[in-house]
């Protein structure tokens, strides 16, 4: 008699995890509305709350065995869809100290990465997320806070400077982590040919 192995149970697609992800698309749709009316107030509030939503999804995910393939894919495009959206409605605003190449290295960025991990995944290769772009996803999300906090006070230099030094370390991280990326992805097309 032959036994088969059964494949890993995947937990519901509507779990609270993904929930929460898609209430982070949500948020992130308020975010756009509230950036093209001018309300920073509102701003801070509405990405601190999709910040953590953010966090909390991963932690009950972690915590309540939810990882899926759904998971896994969802939310890191959401957030994506979030800080960049959040950049190219921020263009518009000519305090924001954004440009627009500045904004091109950003999204570039992500649209390059997210293909080769597509393509890499797709061939069985491990292309997770690196330390470098953990690293630009916090000074992506604080480089905005700093924005959203100098348009709100835009007497207050201290913001002004916050928001400067963050803008151009958010670039240099979002650079560095593309260029490591592309070399991890060379090196893993270079292993399998």
């Amino acid at each position: 008699m032959s036994t088969t192995a059964t494949p890993p149970k995947q937990p519901p697609v509507f779990n609270l995890p993904n929930q929460l992800t898609a209430g982070r698309l949500g948020l992130g749709i308020i975010l756009f509305v509230l950036i093209e009316h001018d309300h920073w107030r509102s701003c801070i509030a509405v990405f601190a709350l999709a910040a953590f939503t953010d966090w909390l999804d991963g932690y009950v995910a972690r915590k309540q065995g939810l990882t899926s393939t759904l998971g896994r894919n969802l939310d890191p495009l959401v957030d994506k869809v979030v800080v960049c959206g959040a950049y190219i409605f921020l263009l518009r605003e000519p305090h924001s100290a954004l440009t627009p190449w500045m904004i091109v290295i950003v999204v570039s960025r992500e649209l390059i990465i997210t293909g080769l991990r597509s393509f890499l995944e797709n061939l069985g290769a491990n292309f997770g997320a690196e330390w470098l772009g953990k690293i630009k996803m916090v000074l992506q999300c604080a480089a905005l806070f700093a924005i959203f906090l100098a348009l709100h006070d835009r007497s207050n230099e201290i913001f002004h400077w916050a928001r400067d030094i963050l803008v151009w370390s958010m670039l240099t991280a979002t650079a560095l982590s593309g260029l490591q990326y592309l070399w991890k992805a060379f090196a893993l097309l270079n292993k399998n040919s």
